[in-house]
């Protein structure tokens, strides 16, 4: 890795992280706190008038338990759609932004390799998603054992949140890909946001009801099973490892790539 690199993108990049972290923990925070039963009877009947709107967001069936209602509205969309977010404008500032801006010409000038400036790159990205992921499991941990002790399947929404960052190092894989084959942040951008948002969108009309059902199949959202994880389901772990393998693969892809290709510098 190039040190020097390293510490450069985290004096650009750690507002960006702590924006997206300070959202995450609003509605983290908002949902934990929503468990209380009266507020649950409240979100029940808002659910039966609005059953269509509220399968699309995964919050049609909140379960009984803390673990069930919280993966249901936190991790359905939320904690997938923001940090989706994240990971796009990351990966694009990572490379294609530096040589859409000509700024490349300046790190390739210096004595190192292109693969290594790219590998600090990628384990850059890949530490910012374990940062998240790490603070927004120990934020809502913190917040059910301070509320409602004892409460939390501890062991089983830890799997839950090793499910997440696998899903999110797959989409990160994208959005990096991306960025180490284009030359400007607006066919990267508009790769990585193409996928997100179709992704998004497949599987919130996938739950709409049984016509569309099939359609869940034709997004890798699925592969991040939330209930298979928690009741620590072997097929749900086999899924889970495939988007690790996918979102490294991918990054490696791109670093071999813009190690090999041409650049208009």
């Amino acid at each position: 890795m190039n040190t020097t690199l390293f510490k450069k993108e985290i004096k650009s990049n750690w507002l960006l992280l702590v924006i997206f972290l300070a959202v995450l923990s609003v509605y983290g925070s908002m949902i934990t706190i929503m468990f209380d039963p009266k507020m649950g009877d409240s979100l029940k009947l808002m659910a039966e008038s609005m059953p269509q709107m509220f399968a699309a967001f995964g919050m049609n069936n909140p379960g009984t338990t803390l673990l069930q209602f919280v993966s249901s509205y936190l991790y359905g969309w939320l904690f997938i759609g923001f940090p989706g977010v994240f990971i796009i404008i990351l990966t694009n500032r990572l490379a294609s932004k530096y040589v859409d801006n000509g700024s490349m010409a300046y790190l390739l000038a210096a004595p190192v390799k292109r693969w290594k400036i790219m590998l600090t790159q990628a384990v850059f990205m890949l530490l910012c998603l374990v940062i998240m992921v790490g603070f927004v499991t120990a934020l809502i941990l913190a917040f059910c054992e301070g509320m409602f002790p004892g409460e939390m399947e501890v062991k089983a929404f830890l799997r839950v949140n090793i499910g997440l960052l696998g899903l999110l190092v797959f989409l990160g894989g994208i959005g990096f890909c991306a960025s180490c084959f284009c030359n400007e942040t607006k066919y990267s951008s508009a790769v990585s946001t193409t996928v997100l948002v179709y992704s998004l969108l497949a599987q919130m009309i996938s739950r709409v009801g049984d016509k569309f059902e099939n359609l869940k199949y034709a997004t890798p959202l699925t592969l991040f099973d939330v209930d298979g994880l928690g009741a620590g389901d072997s097929q749900a772990w086999a899924v889970c490892c495939i988007l690790y393998a996918a979102g490294i693969i991918l990054i490696g892809i791109g670093i071999v790539r813009f190690s090999k290709r041409d650049l208009p510098l």
